[in-house]
């Protein structure tokens, strides 16, 4: 046994198993505390050793099922049944991932409190009520009673032990990461990206039939989408919401951004339809001022000047679609948007 383990049962308090007499005055006298009894821990070395090989290795179990729950959640897909004495037919995945993280918490739990039960130090101290506010002997005792406690604990001698609880605890919380696999795939570039593309045709929304420059007066409003797209798709919804247009036509000269002229095709011009402020469909047009607005928080636009913000909350002006007329005489896109659509974003340029 250890210099620091005998000079542990050496300094046991001398008070610890006294207590008052039961007398015929007082019988139920406190009688105080039990004899202390020593662990084998305490007074075998191999013991101790053991014990600690013993708690480790509930450590490293906790460790290899914390690895098991990652590897499961990438092994099995989601819709994969197993048949499982008794509980009957379960889903693989969610079987493997709630056996594993169950037994690696279990284990760091039953890791700490074995090792709490054994090595720790467990002489019990007896010490009178005072009041709350303490004085600075009550503080610096406080101190060292930690400190001492501290020394007890083995928390530093017991290095094996420790190391696996710092091993398992650390492994733990990536049971946690892989989980956010669930929120979906990663978007990667997709919300810069719509359905637009060089040289597909403007579609009107309602009647599902290509556009033509005179199939649009000036100071109306067409809604239109990317040919190719159907309402039966089952993306379509998803797709609709970033690549919604909106079609007006402006007399030429009273365009005041020259980037939206030139993108423009005989004053007709094509915005998002989608207010860059938390992405309600913009439908309100006023034909005199040719300004937009957003019925669910009053963010105005300004088509004649390159859709910018005159109003409003909304951060970013409108995204424009640049046009042009094909050689059937159709309006069709030159390409994608040049910026994300809709409300912004952390990484827009």
């Amino acid at each position: 046994m250890s210099s620091q383990d005998t000079s542990h049962t050496e300094n046991l308090p001398e008070e610890q198993g006294k207590g008052a007499v039961a007398t015929h005055d007082n019988p139920f006298a406190d009688p105080g505390m039990p004899p202390h009894e020593h662990r084998i821990q305490d007074i075998d070395a191999k013991a101790a050793a053991r014990t600690e090989r013993t708690i480790a290795l509930l450590f490293v179990i906790s460790m290899l099922s914390t690895v098991a729950f990652i590897a499961s959640y990438v092994a099995f897909p989601v819709d994969k049944i197993v048949y499982v004495w008794p509980i009957g037919h379960v889903s693989a995945l969610n079987f493997s991932l709630g056996i594993t993280l169950g037994l690696a918490l279990f284990c760091i739990g039953a890791g700490v409190v074995h090792w709490s039960r054994t090595l720790m130090s467990d002489v019990e101290m007896v010490q009178d009520r005072h009041p709350v506010s303490a004085d600075e002997d009550v503080r610096a005792q406080a101190y060292e009673d930690f400190r001492i406690g501290a020394e007890e604990s083995g928390f530093g001698r017991r290095k094996l032990a420790r190391n696996t609880l710092f091993g398992a605890v650390a492994l733990v919380p990536l049971s946690g990461l892989v989980l956010l696999r669930d929120l979906g795939p990663m978007p990667e570039d997709k919300l810069r990206h719509t359905k637009w593309a060089k040289g597909k045709r403007l579609m009107n929304q309602n009647t599902m039939q290509p556009l033509r420059p005179e199939d649009i007066a000036v100071g109306s409003l067409t809604f239109a989408m990317p040919e190719g797209m159907s309402e039966e798709d089952h993306d379509f919804q998803v797709q609709i919401a970033k690549a919604a247009l909106m079609i007006v036509r402006i007399q030429p000269d009273n365009i005041k951004d020259k980037q939206e002229l030139d993108w423009s095709h005989d004053g007709i011009v094509a915005f998002s339809k989608i207010c860059t402020h938390v992405g309600c469909p913009i439908s309100l047009y006023e034909q005199q001022t040719h300004h937009v607005l957003c019925p669910c928080h009053q963010s105005t636009f300004d088509l004649a000047d390159g859709g910018r913000v005159i109003f409003g909350p909304a951060g970013h002006a409108l995204p424009q679609l640049q046009i042009t007329v094909n050689k059937e005489g159709y309006l069709e896109a030159m390409g994608d948007f040049a910026e994300p659509v809709g409300p912004a974003y952390w990484e827009r340029g």
